[in-house]
């Protein structure tokens, strides 16, 4: 009687820990789930965190896909790099040739054989779209349009825009002219990450040359704050397609969308991108890079310790309210000889949210460490064999 009253006991026992920990696991399970994302009226999209690079939502973001005017994001990139590398100055003036002056579609209205800042034109591209400034740039840059589209092809490769591949500089169709909505938002974070003073022009609402004012086509621009670019696209062949930014709080989300139905579809299926995007989701940086997160032993070197830390900033993007569930972890080699090269990995630091992984980033040496004298090895050499 005894023995069956333990054995009573302990079934209950364990039944009633069976279901504390499936309650438990329920509500752990429950705690991180959050609303799918929307459907959009579009060929595709993809929304994605400008920090993080976590993707929030896609669909067919791989698919190639004429980008009409969003060519000239890439356009501009190739500019802006010139630019960077001393190639060019804002001030410089480009001669407006007649096939620019002639270009149809969108225009700046810059006239034949005048010169044109390459601020000024470059404002064009940005603010009015003009196919006949984008020419103007491309001509007065590379010679000819077709020798800068294999620039824009260059700097697609070094990107990693694998499913891209441009054949004139403004968007107009043409053969063997494609990107995808994922390439176009790697284009997009690489443009605002290396050129955020450069950025800003794309959040301008209009621009007026040659007398002539032209709104943004952006609708979003007026009507979320928030909002601070991108580009807007629109042939038959693409459809009408939009690549937006904006920024709230620490948080930056890029959206593209590609071959809507119309400007304001457009516009509105970049806006749901963008609100689901900052309703369910937070970014963080939880490290900064080129500082030292741990310290470890380097033997053989001209010094005894070694700096340890990461690249670039760690930023995480996670569901909302659930910053307290995130854990790193540091591990690194326990036996690093010099010679050491700033930059080498010697370890990962590990993130994982409620025990599931978000990201995994090299542990790198933050300074290069020679190898040490001879007195030095001898010490070292002597300590590791007490080890």
């Amino acid at each position: 009687m005894t023995l069956s009253k333990t054995y009573s006991e302990l079934f209950i026992v364990c039944m009633i820990g069976l279901l504390i920990s499936t309650w438990q696991c329920a509500i752990a399970a429950e705690a991180i789930l959050i609303p799918a994302a929307p459907v959009i009226a579009a060929k595709s999209f993809i929304l994605q965190d400008a920090y993080s690079g976590k993707v929030l939502a896609e669909a067919a973001a791989d698919e190639k896909l004429a980008p009409a005017s969003l060519t000239k994001i890439m356009s501009v990139y190739v500019v802006l790099n010139e630019l960077s590398k001393g190639h060019l100055s804002l001030e410089e003036p480009v001669t407006i040739s007649r096939k620019a002056w002639q270009t149809p579609g969108s225009r700046m209205f810059v006239e034949v054989n005048t010169q044109v800042k390459i601020e000024d034109l470059l404002k064009g591209v940005i603010i009015q779209s003009g196919n006949d400034a984008s020419v103007a740039l491309a001509e007065h840059i590379a010679g000819s349009e077709a020798t800068f589209a294999e620039m824009m092809n260059q700097q697609a490769a070094l990107l990693g825009m694998l499913n891209t591949h441009f054949s004139n500089s403004m968007g107009l169709p043409a053969d063997d002219h494609f990107t995808t909505a994922r390439d176009l938002a790697i284009l997009t974070r690489a443009l605002i990450r290396e050129y955020p003073d450069y950025y800003r022009w794309f959040s301008e609402k209009e621009f007026t040359f040659n007398k002539i004012t032209q709104r943004n086509r952006n609708k979003l621009l007026w009507r979320d704050d928030s909002v601070d670019g991108v580009k807007t696209g629109h042939t038959e062949a693409a459809g009408y397609c939009l690549v937006a930014s904006a920024v709230r709080e620490d948080m930056r989300l890029i959206s593209v969308v590609m071959g809507a139905n119309s400007e304001r579809s457009r516009a509105n299926e970049n806006q749901t991108l963008l609100n689901y995007g900052f309703r369910f989701y937070e970014t963080h940086r939880l490290y900064k890079g080129h500082e030292a997160l741990t310290e470890t032993r380097i033997w053989n070197g001209e010094q005894k310790m070694l700096q340890l830390g990461l690249e670039e900033d760690l930023y995480v993007t996670i569901p909302r309210r659930h910053y307290d569930d995130l854990k790193a972890a540091i591990s690194f080699d326990q036996k690093i000889m010099a010679p050491v090269k700033q930059g080498d990995a010697f370890g990962t630091v590990n993130v994982t949210l409620a025990g599931e992984p978000v990201t995994e980033e090299k542990l790198v040496a933050l300074t290069t460490v020679n190898e040490g004298n001879i007195l030095r090895k001898l010490v070292d050499a002597a300590l590791l064999m007490v080890q």
